[in-house]
């Protein structure tokens, strides 16, 4: 037994020497945060980017009858994975490389229940799918040509999903054939257009049990077969009804690199608020390669069990919305790059 603890502590002292060595944590964190008594705002619902904010007051409908927050988030997230002008999820989504509109989605409940589906064709709203993958498999993950195949096994209908305007900006981009993920909001490709603007959920509902949700069409003219984070629990979600839930944008490989959302959750864990567990989040991938994060964006959103929340970026730009009982706003969040 003395020699457990013996070995409990020295894992606990070389764990913090770890982060203090990378200047992570601007003060030693609260391992035992304790209970929640008091919640600044429930229900509430939180999403990445302004367009969030459309999605926010869908799920709302759910939120204000007392329903549970994994209808809500699935509810809010299909606005945009229906909305053919929003190039980066679902239907209309840019396509990659070779001009197939794949898409990547994943869901968890309070229970930490998940599914999800990556490199999908055909099915607008890929978070239903991915939802019936939690609740109808002994899986997490379904992949390409099989998350077809279940998703028409499970009665949805198969679409083209590339748009006139996204083919016609394909066949313009094959011209130059070019690719490079270009930092900041938005990851603007030439003439000024948006590369990538996932959208992630999550939310507390009044019961205090959270959800999140995570969709996207992801990078444009990427390699066929390549998936980001949005699918990978842990990664472009993850959440945990006894501390918080958070979810990511932006390049995901930077992002599955550090298992970024799970990061700012356990952070949470060990009392560091919201933003503050984004922020040492980014700064993780600041340390690990300053030189390639100076032309990335990536951002994290965070909402804890009391009901706070916070979010953090690399580079200018990356916005976030809110919706509560006393709140409807989209905020621009802190970032590190100045």
């Amino acid at each position: 037994m003395a020699d457990r603890r013996k070995f409990v502590k020295l894992s606990f002292l070389t764990s913090a020497a770890l982060f203090a060595g990378k200047k992570v944590f601007a003060a030693t964190p609260n391992l035992d945060p304790g209970p929640f008594p008091d919640i600044k705002d429930q229900p509430i619902v939180i999403s990445t980017w302004d367009f969030g904010k459309a999605a926010n007051a869908e799920a709302w409908k759910t939120l204000e009858k007392g329903g549970r927050a994994l209808d809500a988030v699935e509810a809010g997230v299909k606005i945009p994975e229906a909305d053919p002008t929003n190039q980066s999820v679902g239907l209309g989504g840019r396509p990659d490389r070779d001009g197939r509109v794949t898409l990547d989605a994943c869901i968890m409940d309070e229970n930490s229940k998940c599914g999800s589906v990556a490199c999908m064709e055909h099915i607008v709203h890929a978070i239903s799918v991915a939802r019936l993958v939690m609740e109808k498999t002994p899986h997490v993950m379904l992949v390409g040509d099989g998350a077809l195949q279940f998703a028409l096994e499970q009665g949805f209908k198969k679409e083209n999903l590339l748009t006139p305007k996204s083919e016609n900006e394909w066949k313009d981009w094959l011209k130059t054939n070019k690719y490079k993920p270009v930092k900041n909001i938005e990851n603007m490709l030439p003439g000024g257009e948006h590369n990538h603007d996932t959208i992630g959920m999550v939310a507390m509902d009044s019961k205090g049990q959270m959800s999140g949700a995570c969709t996207t069409s992801g990078m444009a003219y990427k390699m066929h077969g390549r998936v980001g984070d949005s699918p990978i629990i842990g990664a472009g979600l993850y959440v945990d009804n006894e501390i918080g839930a958070a979810t990511s944008t932006g390049v995901g490989e930077e992002v599955i690199r550090i298992v970024g959302s799970h990061l700012v959750v356990e952070l949470m864990r060990q009392g560091h608020s919201p933003e503050d567990a984004c922020k040492a989040a980014v700064m993780r991938i600041v340390a690990r390669n300053p030189d390639a994060a100076k032309d990335l964006q990536v951002g994290f959103l965070a909402l804890n069990k009391k009901g706070e929340y916070g979010a953090y970026a690399l580079q200018k730009g990356f916005s976030y919305s809110v919706k509560s009982g006393t709140t409807e706003e989209v905020f621009h969040s802190k970032y590190y790059y100045q």
